[in-house]
């Protein structure tokens, strides 16, 4: 059969109207000439440029007619469907179709190439070995003078390795997530610049926690921050660091922070030659609020076991102090009576004086018993301390009995006091003696409001704390009487202070401290206590 004119290299590409009419007369060798021409129109080049361009494409082209008749194919369609071309050229592409792909995407797609439009999309293929794949397929209408389909284009690829990786990847995505969202633990994976890239429920949690501030970088900045503002974080990560979050009003919780680092190859293609790596932060944070609690009462449990056994030695001492104290004063009359008739005749004042010497050293011997029963002070060294744990440790002890009493507690640390040297135990004990003479007073005076106030202030070159009580107050006259040993304000309902001021007064002034009742504070009575900080000798 003469090849159409239009095949012949030395004309013009025909219009498609000419191919249209003459396709008829083509064999499949004069249809490669055809997709020549339509592959060469209006470039300028030789058509066989095109078609071995075509031919040596590594996806499957194919070029039908409006129906879906094959005219042409490249030579990777045979390698991804197994088909020579000459096997499938005058036949329909639906020989390709495994019959499961649903009927509603064919539907669609014809939707498409009926309105001119070109049509992307997946379908399930088979292979002429019977075997199917997953063909990426895009298809193009080329028309003709009148806006008709004169030719489809289709262009596809076998993506199912890729299908099989991409819902294997997805699947293992959804599984690292199920699992890191499922964990009982707050979990946030974070960049370098600690950007949140994947977290879980428990961490969203916390948002509340820290005013609108990623409770990541929170935590982190306030375990690694340094001086300069900046944040370094250890390279070679970090476990068990302990965060606490305190708000005001609220429960104190507390969490026990770990980060691990681990790297991955940089995606970025401007690094495909000098492959770069990019570092993240697994940040896991536990809560250990229940177990510091238990901790912590634990150590509070211990702390009243010490504190009492301190109050049990005090009230001995104080006891004994008082029974040595009342004995000095008739020891004293002995021994004046005595050296007066040593000094004055009378009718046997041989036989008088002796008497008086036996009285004057058995006095004399009771008091050196008394001395002995005396319970030692407890030696304890002197360590920087921070007065804002002392109280809230003293305020711990006392919480029931203060709610027993049916007092409300104002507790108001200072943020930030610097720290003083001082014995601990010491001062909890003399604090507790203020709390307990505070309670006491409320109680006794039957106060209808009763209210205590605990106050930290930083003041010039130390540190003020301040009791305040709803109590009677203390009366002007009596304000210098009650740090005197065994001076007690006798009228009913008044505040008791005896032997407890006194040694309060002592344990301040071994911490060179001052202790004062605030004359202006007519609420009750406020008792003003001052530390001077920097190092200095503990007696």
């Amino acid at each position: 059969m003469e090849k159409p004119d239009f095949c012949a290299r030395a004309r013009s590409c025909p219009t498609v109207d000419e191919v249209v009419a003459r396709l008829a007369t083509c064999s499949p060798e004069e249809v490669v000439e055809v997709a020549e021409s339509l592959l060469a129109s209006g470039h300028g080049l030789p058509p066989g440029v095109f078609v071995e361009t075509t031919d040596q494409s590594s996806v499957a082209i194919s070029i039908t007619d409006a129906s879906a008749n094959i005219l042409y194919a490249n030579r990777a369609f045979e390698a991804v469907t197994g088909y020579a071309p000459a096997e499938v050229i005058g036949r329909n592409e639906s020989l390709l179709s495994y019959r499961t792909t649903p009927i509603e995407i064919y539907r669609e797609m014809w939707s498409e190439l009926s309105n001119h439009r070109p049509w992307h999309g997946r379908l399930v293929n088979r292979r002429k070995d019977g075997r199917r794949y997953l063909a990426e397929l895009t298809i193009s209408p080329i028309l003709d003078a009148k806006g008709e389909n004169a030719y489809l284009v289709g262009i596809h690829r076998d993506v199912t390795e890729m299908h099989h990786l991409q819902h294997q990847v997805a699947g293992q995505k959804a599984l690292i997530e199920t699992v890191i969202d499922l964990t009982p633990v707050a979990t946030v994976v974070l960049d370098a610049d600690c950007k949140v890239l994947l977290d879980n429920h428990e961490y969203k949690k916390l948002h509340s926690l820290f005013a609108g501030v990623e409770p990541a970088k929170a935590v982190l900045d306030s375990l690694f921050a340094r001086r300069d503002g900046r944040r370094e974080l250890p390279a070679g990560g970090f476990s068990a660091r302990e965060f606490v979050v305190e708000r005001g009003g609220g429960p104190i919780r507390w969490f026990s922070c770990s980060g691990t680092w681990f790297d991955e190859a940089d995606p970025n293609s401007d690094d495909f030659f000098e492959p770069a790596r990019r570092s993240f932060l697994l940040l896991v944070m536990e809560e250990i609020t229940e177990h510091k609690r238990r901790q912590e009462e634990q150590r509070i449990g211990a702390l009243r076991t010490l504190l009492a056994e301190g109050e049990l030695k005090q009230s001995l001492r104080e006891t004994i102090n008082g029974a040595i104290y009342q004995l000095q004063e008739p020891v004293n009359l002995i021994e004046a009576a005595l050296k007066l008739v040593e000094r004055r005749s009378s009718h046997d004042p041989v036989a008088l004086a002796g008497v008086l010497r036996e009285a004057l050293e058995a006095g004399r011997r009771s008091l050196a018993r008394l001395h002995e029963s005396l319970p030692p002070i407890s030696q304890e060294s002197a360590a920087p301390l921070n007065l804002n744990e002392i109280l809230r440790d003293v305020l711990s002890v006392s919480t029931s009995a203060l709610l027993a009493a049916g007092v409300s507690v104002a507790w108001r640390p200072a943020a930030v006091l610097p720290a003083i040297p001082g014995q601990a135990t010491a001062l909890r004990t003399m604090f507790k003696q203020l709390i307990d003479n505070a309670l006491a007073a409320m109680v006794s005076a039957r106060s209808a409001q009763r209210e205590l106030r605990v106050i930290t202030e930083v003041a010039d070159d130390g540190v003020r704390v301040l009791v305040e009580d709803t109590g009677p107050g203390i009366a002007e006259e009596y304000r210098h009487k009650i740090f005197e040993p065994f001076y007690r304000i006798g009228r009913p309902g008044g505040r008791h202070a005896g032997m407890g001021l006194a040694l309060v007064q002592e344990v301040v002034a071994r911490h060179s401290g001052l202790i004062r009742v605030d004359p202006a504070y007519e609420e009750g009575c406020r008792f003003e206590v001052f530390f001077p900080r920097g190092p200095r000798e503990i007696e």
